[in-house]
Parts: structure tokens; sequence; C-alpha cells
């Protein structure tokens, strides 16, 4: 991630280990199903306090955590010895090194998602699999009002990418109130993993909830 991310999540790690905890809970069958079995080493792009770890070893993979706050990894290391502090949009890993690349609700916080799903695409070996489970950008976003009931309200500023600090109607207590969130309309999300040379094979928005607030995108690495 971006160095400013790093001065945002560093501080806030072990409340942000709870507030999450139930989420990545959810979110784990989901995982599982579209990561489905596999082998070798998984980059977790963005691995916050490695909530999602044990998902992606449940496959069959060993699992390698990058993350940018120092502070997060100080929780995710305890989950897993292979972590590694560093920056999404230049991943300290040769080319073509691994069979399986994840970026797990990582898409608002990185500064450049284009740059980095180049790199999870240098890293990631010919035919191997790339998942994207995170952020519905349509439904869930600095856009986006809830309301009591259910429904959700969508603010003309869905166009508006890039960084959003606050907003009035996000939910107090919330980590976008904590961190803010960058914004990325869907074509932007969708062209920055095609661009980077994957081929995306399915998309699905998980967990069947009336109005989806999460995306889920399998593609590949075309073979050599």
């Amino acid at each position: 991630m971006a160095e400013s991310i790093q001065a945002r999540y560093d501080g806030i790690a072990a409340w942000y280990e709870d507030y999450n905890a139930e989420s990545a809970r959810q979110n784990r069958d989901p995982l599982m199903e579209l990561l489905g079995e596999g082998a070798g080493w998984c980059l977790d792009l963005g691995c916050g306090t490695g909530h999602y770890f044990d998902a992606i070893r449940a496959t069959g993979r060993s699992v390698v955590g990058l993350d940018r706050s120092a502070d997060q990894l100080r929780i995710a290391i305890d989950r897993d010895r292979s972590v590694v502090q560093s920056d999404a949009a230049a991943l300290p890993f040769a080319d073509a090194v691994f069979p399986t690349v994840v970026s797990l609700w990582a898409s608002t916080d990185v500064d450049n998602w284009a740059q980095v799903m180049r790199e999870a695409a240098r890293v990631l070996q010919p035919g191997g699999l790339f998942v994207f489970y995170g952020v519905h950008p349509c439904f869930n976003g600095p856009h986006v009002q809830n309301r009591e009931d259910g429904a959700r309200i969508i603010h003309p500023i869905y166009r508006q990418a890039g960084r959003h600090e606050a907003s009035t109607w996000w939910s107090s207590g919330g980590v976008r109130q904590q961190v803010g969130m960058r914004h990325l309309s869907l074509s932007d999300l969708l062209n920055g993993v095609l661009e980077a040379g994957l081929r995306i094979e399915h998309v699905s928005e998980p967990r069947e909830h009336a109005i989806p607030y999460v995306l889920a995108i399998k593609a590949h690495r075309p073979p050599a």
C-alpha cells in the first residue's frame, strides 16, 4: 500500500482486529469456494492483521501476507510467520513466483489500483490464479448511505474517484471514519485487472444480500 496508508492504519490495528473479525468469519466460506483447492504459495496483498490466512491455508495453499502497516503485521505474524512489510504497487518479489495472488478488501486502500494489478500479474505464474474479494464499487463506497430499513441511498458522487476522507452519511465508528477510503468505479476496478493482462473467468456478488456490497472476481494469468 502507499506510504500514507501505513500512517492511517498504524495505531489502530488492535481496534481493527476486533472490528473486522465477524466480517472475516462470514466471508470465509465464500472466499474458499472462490479459491478452490490449490497448492503452493499464495500472496495475500494488503493482508492487514491476517484475518484470511486460515481460509487460504484451508484450501491447501501456504500464505505470504504483505501489508504496508507495521502495526497490522505485528498481529498478522502471530497467525503466520511469512509476512512482508512492503508496498503492493512495488512488490519485492521476482517475476512469476506465485501460483496464487489474492486481493481481499484492499482496493479502497491502495493509491494506484492499476499499478497494483500490474504488479500482481507480474509476480503471478503463467496460468496462475488471481482472486479479488472486496468492496462492490456500485453499492459500497463514499457515495452510499445505509438506511435502517436495509435500503441504500446512492449519492451523486459515484464518479468522483480518488480519496474520500469523510462523508456526513458514513456510519459512525466504522473503519472508513478511521482511515477514509479511495473510491474506484466498477469500470476502473475491472479495467485494472484486464489491462494488467489477467483473464477474467468469473464475477459474482457473494453472500446473497438483497443489495450486494461484496464483489468477487476470479481471473488467471494466461499460460505462457
